[in-house]
């Protein structure tokens, strides 16, 4: 099978003997990170679904919340495996289909992460720019019906990164799960390997670019520049917490995806070999991990920092411990029962020996 090893050959770092791993102080820190930052993006999301999912009474706002918690669930499960791949060496050993499974819940996450911002900020402009409409159409219904098309989205956009995630098998012995865009999809007639693999290379990198973070950054401020503007205009004096919102939320996704397409792009529009593509494949990694950290931040900015919502929180928490503490203690008190039982047994028993031995 052909491969387009020129796109993954500045992501190739050589090792004489891939069998035997030989970690860094640095790498084990980095590991350590990535497991740390997995489990407190898995426990934090489930605590956002469990209690905003059972809870917290069917609206708007908490059905944006659940979808954003389950993407933002789906992308931390995922992060364990790659803390694996990293600590292997970064050689892949979990087959070529949980490769593209693993990397295809990247993607959707990204995708579904950036259409649900753009709509929670369209939302938040509808019911201040619009109210009267917002009252008579904004209901839970449509907004599951929202979700449900961005989803659908989001897994059409994914796709392709499916179709074209492979592994690839190394002369040093290193496994890559990376992009291989001579997998699938070849044409029949003659054609130049090397265009064909980079004008996909060049598509999906800039199809990231702009459906995943350029046009939904685009709505998200425009969004909000339209809600400012409206308050201003009526003579309504913002709330602190709403502006320090807004501003977390944009530049809480500018800083978490914008390395990552950043050194997609140049690692694109590099010549191929040059220095500037090595550094940019080096930095892929890294720029990805951080991609990750906005399926952490997310539920700090759009759930904590509401009161009420972290009351209840705290609420559901108290009444788990209140009744693990009470199953306990009836446990407890079930085997004191049990004992003190056995010993009226015991006693009663001897009682009828003594009264068997005088007559």
């Amino acid at each position: 099978m052909i491969h387009c090893l020129f796109s993954q050959m500045g992501n190739i770092s050589i090792n004489p003997s891939p069998q035997k791993v030989n970690l860094s102080s640095l790498n084990i820190f980095t590991i350590s990170l990535h497991g740390l930052v997995s489990s407190i993006g898995i426990i934090e999301n489930l605590l956002i679904l469990g209690v905003v999912g059972f809870h917290v009474r069917r609206s708007v706002i908490s059905i944006w919340i659940l979808n954003l918690a389950a993407s933002d669930l789906l992308a931390t499960s995922s992060l364990p495996i790659f803390t694996l791949y990293m600590a292997r060496g970064n050689t892949w050993t979990l087959g070529p289909t949980f490769c593209r499974i693993h990397s295809s819940i990247f993607f959707l996450n990204m995708f579904v992460s950036g259409f649900l911002l753009a709509a929670i900020s369209l939302d938040r402009c509808l019911v201040v720019v619009r109210p009267v409409w917002a009252q008579n159409n904004r209901n839970p219904e449509l907004v599951k019906k929202i979700c449900g098309g961005i989803w659908v989205l989001a897994a059409l956009c994914t796709i392709p990164f499916y179709i074209y995630r492979g592994t690839i098998h190394l002369p040093d012995g290193k496994i890559l799960c990376y992009y291989d865009y001579a997998r699938a999809l070849l044409p029949s007639e003659p054609f130049d390997l090397k265009a064909l693999c980079k004008h996909r290379k060049e598509g999906l990198a800039f199809m990231k670019l702009f459906l995943a973070f350029l046009i939904p950054l685009l709505i998200i401020i425009l969004s909000y520049s339209a809600v400012n503007a409206t308050l201003v205009r009526r003579g309504y004096q913002r709330s602190f917490r709403f502006v320090r919102l807004v501003v977390a939320v944009v530049v809480t996704f500018v800083l978490c995806w914008a390395p990552y397409h950043f050194f997609i792009i140049m690692e694109v529009m590099a010549p191929s070999g040059s220095p500037l593509q090595k550094h940019a494949s080096k930095a892929l990694p890294i720029s990805a991990t951080i991609g990750f950290l906005n399926s952490i931040i997310n539920p700090i900015l759009y759930v904590f920092s509401c009161p009420d919502l972290c009351k209840k929180i705290r609420h559901s928490l108290g009444a788990v411990m209140e009744s693990v503490l009470a199953e306990d203690l009836m446990e407890l008190a079930r085997g004191d029962l049990e004992v003190g039982v056995s010993g009226t047994d015991g006693v009663l028993l001897q009682a009828q020996q003594s009264l068997r031995v005088k007559h």
